[in-house]
């Protein structure tokens, strides 16, 4: 099993710049590469990373994505004076060539190559490409954007070529839209291309129609061009479509950094830890196999804080708790809802949404002839420089991670391989011995069984280790739940979390108390409950084949948003006796996974009878090893979509990030 992360750099991609005026292009300087790796190495994340070496690209890979006559014009620049590179420059838009960019791109391109590589051959699990000259606007016989070759775009070609791959994905979550990845692949249905970006209704660069929603893909690529268009500033962005179903055997993310708070590009205001959380959101995918590459990002500070909270989460680091999340504006709800009209015609996770969605009537959208007018028109003067130099925002926190990430206690004599980052835990201390004693006495004077005094210890243990920094998360097999979770719960409110968070798989009455807002719970069960408290979710889900499609669709719309504003201290998730169900271990595994994102990464998962499949696949989702494909998804069923959106409805009363889920159908 591949192991570690990837970091690629060389200092030479620094050794261009801007030769003469150009208000446009003087944001991009060569600090902006030197900065994020400085910031890497003062935070020791270098030393922690596997460095790889630079490599230039070969014409024949450059080829992959670009004209024979665009690679021969940009290979005479070395020679040209500084008159003819701003002549040359000219030729295309937002753009600068220097004598040394044509070698800083090769470059680029072959560091991006490097890590594709030793990514989908296993030698490492993920890892971050720092590269300059960025690559996502530039297109097949065009420079365009500060962009000469398109990195991202030649990887996914040498990816799928040499490595027989059939589904690759690319995020691009840079502030503008990257048209020259959407171009090269709008007609694969190999390549799956996904892009938030700001819009403005196409006042906002690149000014593209294309870059609006309706640009799904072409011929046998349609459906497989995914825009969601921002049309106002936003503070964060979070939508949730059909990436799960996809099932990509890759993951290439064109990192951009200008949404990052004070930036003069973007100005958006997303913190940097924004960056730790879209990157922790993807590690389920293609079993983990994920490539980040550099591509805009302009606010030197902002960009050196991004690119390390991004490091920090490929090597396994947890998260940095946010607080504070609020609904998203009118306007983003309206993008998202447009995004999946657009695209229920293409995947089968959006077409219980046909029947409801139909054209916006709130956004106010551009007629053609308006909208060839308006993209005519010069952007407004504003005074962006002054007020993104003025803002301010905290330094993130230090990110710190226990020496131990996973402890696993089985059940008494049973074996279990561990992966990296775990152990199993010792014998317990006889201060969680008395703890047992006490809440045994308090609370369950009747239980005669003596057997549940081992597994009573290992919670105590296990939570006490958690609390003291020692250890990140548990996995514990119990055998009776009721009492395990109560003791849990009961356990961690005394001094390790102020606010818990149970996920509980299974059918049957759970002994926590929620209205006193310290605990939500979750339950995904057969059986329907009436439960109408504000801190309880219970999602009765019908077995059978899509059951899993359903399952899935409650995390992401329903579970996800939830948990993320509930702000827990503590992830309990608790998985009752399956029996034969085993379709229930992956999306078990990918629920686990999903849930290190919160609570700092501090999980205690319980697991009712001794199942070796499902431990593993605990065990592994808690240590951020890979976890089992979902396998093809389809449509969830629509009595399923019928009690997600009644909950969804009851919920929104309190919990403002649910009215961003898939049920906003106004």
């Amino acid at each position: 099993m591949a192991s570690g992360s990837a970091l690629i750099f060389d200092e030479e991609m620094s050794r261009y710049k801007l030769l003469w005026k150009d208000p446009v292009c003087e944001i991009e300087v060569p600090e902006r590469l030197t900065v994020s790796y400085e910031a890497l190495k003062t935070h020791g994340v270098t030393q922690r990373c596997k460095q790889l070496p630079v490599r230039q690209a070969t014409e024949q890979e450059i080829l992959l994505a670009h004209s024979e006559e665009y690679l021969e014009a940009v290979k005479q620049t070395p020679k040209m004076s500084v008159e003819e590179l701003m002549a040359f420059s000219k030729q295309y838009s937002d753009v600068y060539f220097h004598q040394n960019i044509y070698h800083c791109a090769k470059l680029a391109v072959g560091a991006t190559l490097q890590l594709v590589d030793s990514v989908v051959k296993r030698e490492v699990r993920n890892g971050m490409a720092l590269v300059r000259p960025p690559g996502h606007h530039s297109q097949r016989s065009a420079a365009n954007g500060f962009c000469v070759f398109n990195n991202v775009a030649i990887a996914a070609l040498h990816a799928t070529k040499n490595y027989n791959l059939k589904r690759v994905l690319i995020v691009d979550w840079d502030i503008h839209h990257g048209q020259g990845v959407q171009y090269c692949f709008e007609e694969d249905p190999s390549v799956l291309y996904f892009s938030w970006h700001r819009y403005e209704n196409q006042t906002f660069w690149p000014n593209l129609p294309e870059s609006d929603y309706t640009s799904v893909g072409k011929g046998k690529g349609c459906g497989f061009n995914i825009n969601l268009p921002w049309n106002k500033c936003l503070s964060q962005s979070d939508a949730h479509v059909c990436l799960f179903q996809f099932d990509p055997e890759l993951v290439l993310v064109s990192a951009g950094f200008d949404s990052a708070i004070g930036d003069p590009e973007g100005e958006m205001c997303a913190i940097p830890e924004i960056f730790a959380h879209l990157t922790q959101l993807l590690m389920p995918l293609a079993a983990g196999k994920m490539c980040v590459v550099l591509e805009g990002g302009y606010n030197l500070t902002s960009l050196a804080q991004s690119v390390c909270q991004t490091v920090q989460t490929l090597l396994g680091d947890p998260a940095p708790r946010l607080s504070g999340l609020t609904a998203a504006c009118e306007s983003a709800l309206e993008s998202i809802q447009n995004v999946r009209n657009a695209q229920s015609s293409y995947w089968s996770c959006f077409k219980h949404l046909e029947a409801h969605l139909g054209t916006s009537t709130k956004r106010a959208r551009m007629d053609e002839n308006s909208g060839a007018k308006e993209a005519e028109k010069p952007a407004p003067e504003t005074n962006t420089k002054k007020t993104t130099q003025d803002i301010v925002w905290p330094e993130p926190l230090i990110r710190t991670s226990p020496d131990v990430r996973t402890v696993v206690a089985p059940p008494p004599g049973v074996e279990v391989s561990l992966p990296e980052g775990c152990q199993h835990l010792g014998e317990v201390s006889q201060s969680a011995t008395k703890e047992v004693q006490s809440f045994r006495d308090k609370h369950i004077q009747d239980v005669t069984d003596q057997n549940i005094h081992q597994p009573l210890g290992n919670i105590i243990s296990v939570l006490d280790q958690m609390m003291n920094k020692e250890v990140r998360n548990g996995c514990i097999v119990v055998s009776d739940l009721s009492v395990s979770i109560r003791c849990a719960c009961e356990r961690a409110l005394m001094g390790l979390a102020e606010r818990v968070l149970v996920v509980f798989i299974g059918d049957g009455n759970i002994p926590v108390k929620t209205n006193d807002g310290k605990v939500f719970l979750v339950q995904v069960c057969a059986e329907e409950t009436e439960e109408e408290c504000g801190n309880r979710l219970s999602l009765c889900l019908r077995e059978g084949e899509s059951f899993t499609a359903g399952f899935m669709q409650a995390v992401l719309s329903l579970i996800l948003p939830l948990a993320y504003e509930f702000n827990p201290c503590l992830v309990l998730g608790v998985f009752r006796d399956s029996g034969a169900k085993t379709h229930l271990t992956p999306v078990w595994g990918h629920l686990t996974s999903l849930l290190q994102g919160l609570a700092g990464g501090q999980t205690l998962t319980l697991l009712q009878g001794y199942d070796k499949n499902l431990l593993e696949v605990t065990v592994s989702a808690l240590s951020g090893a890979p976890v089992p494909p979902l396998g093809p998804l389809g449509a969830p069923k629509p009595a399923d979509v019928q009690m997600m959106e009644k909950q969804r409805q009851r919920l929104q009363k309190r919990w403002s990030l649910v009215q961003e889920c898939w049920g906003l159908l106004r």
